[in-house]
Parts: C-alpha cells; structure tokens; sequence
C-alpha cells in the first residue's frame, strides 16, 4: 500500500513572544487530504530543541496557564548553563523534558480522535526563533 505513510511539514510563525499555537485545524486538514477514511496514527513532531506539543484545551485560559506554569517551573532567569540568546534563553532548552516535541494520536475513519475539549498544540518560549516547522505524519 504506497500510501500507508504520509507525511508533511508545516510551517509555523509563533512570532517573537511566547506562544501556544493551535494545529488542530491543520491536522485535520491534513487527514482530510491523507487518511482517506482510514485508521491510524497521526505523529506530530517539532524538529527545535526549544519547543514541544501539547493536547490541551485552549481558548478558555488552559494555554495562557500553560505557560504561566512554565514560568514558575522554568524562569526565565540566568540560572541556566546555555546561556547565549535573550536572557533566560537557557529554560526554552529544558521545556522538551517537560513539553515533549511529538505526540502520537488515534485517527478513526480518517478523523482525530480527540476529547471534547482537547487541541494540539504548538508550544514555544524561544522568543529568539519567529518560525517554526511541524512535521505531521499520518501512518495507516
């Protein structure tokens, strides 16, 4: 089957503040174009040492307290041995421990399976790095 595995790249501003930027649209846009009614997975990887994805709610103050609570977990501060870039920068190394870059989800007749409330999520803190890509990859 030559089209058990699709695979695309996105490219993503996040602009020069910290961001959680929703894909969700884009993923079902790209099943939509790939899945073809099947099942399987969809894989969700950013390729940066300085940003992950999440499943989260957003719209309603889940994704501003996301990265509230990056900031109490990692401060942007000089605590950090990376230490080239804005000051802090060394924190947007250690979000992928916390944030991972990839996420792995069910796809059922062609569609993400995702809870009510739930979104895939860009997240990046890198203020130094405005563009991003986001590599979906769809495996039926």
């Amino acid at each position: 089957m030559p089209d058990a595995f699709t695979t695309r790249v996105l490219n993503v501003a996040t602009g020069t503040a910290e961001a959680v930027t929703d894909l969700t649209r884009e993923c079902a846009r790209f099943l939509d174009e790939t899945a073809h009614g099947r099942d399987g997975l969809l894989h969700v990887f950013v390729p940066h040492a300085t940003a992950g994805i999440a499943v989260i709610e957003t719209g309603a103050g889940s994704d501003d307290d996301l990265l509230a609570a990056l900031h109490v977990l990692l401060p942007a501060d000089d605590r950090y041995q990376h230490r080239h870039g804005s000051p802090g920068h060394g924190r947007d190394h250690v979000l992928p421990a916390l944030v991972p870059p990839h996420a792995t989800l069910p796809v059922v007749g062609g569609r993400l399976e995702l809870g009510t409330w739930q979104s895939v999520c860009l997240v990046d803190t890198n203020k130094d790095n405005p563009e991003r890509q986001v590599r979906l990859s769809f495996l039926g």
